[in-house]
C-alpha cells in the first residue's frame, strides 16, 4: 500500500467496458515526510476521492482486481481510503540501520 496524493483525473469519452462507471485519478506517491517520492501513476477510485486529497492505493494487479470482483478488469491500482489523518512516532534511521 501507498500513501499518495491526488493530482487530478482523467477524462475519456470512449475507455474499456471495466471501466464504465468508474474514475480515474492522476496520484502521486508520498514519503513518510510528505513530500512527493517517484512517478505519479494513474489508479481507479472506489472511495470518491478529489484533488488534493491524500489516499491510500493498492498497487497491485491482482489484488486490485478482487476490490472489483472482476478477474478480466485491466487495473493495476487502486484507491481504496482517504487518509484523514497520519500519525508517525519519530523514527530514528541512525539506531536502526546495519
Amino acid at each position: 500500500m501507498l500513501i499518495c496524493k491526488v493530482l487530478g483525473d482523467i477524462v475519456s469519452t470512449v475507455k474499456n467496458p471495466h471501466f464504465e462507471g468508474k474514475k480515474i485519478l492522476i496520484v502521486q506517491p508520498l514519503g513518510l515526510d510528505g513530500k512527493a517520492q517517484g512517478e505519479a501513476f494513474l489508479a481507479l477510485d472506489t472511495v470518491q476521492a478529489g484533488v488534493n486529497d491524500r489516499v491510500l492505493v493498492m498497487r497491485e494487479g491482482g489484488s486490485a482486481r478482487i476490490v472489483f470482483n472482476d478477474n478480466d478488469i485491466p487495473v493495476q491500482a487502486v484507491i481504496t481510503a482517504v487518509i484523514d489523518d497520519v500519525d508517525i512516532e519519530e523514527y530514528d534511521q541512525s539506531r536502526h540501520s546495519g
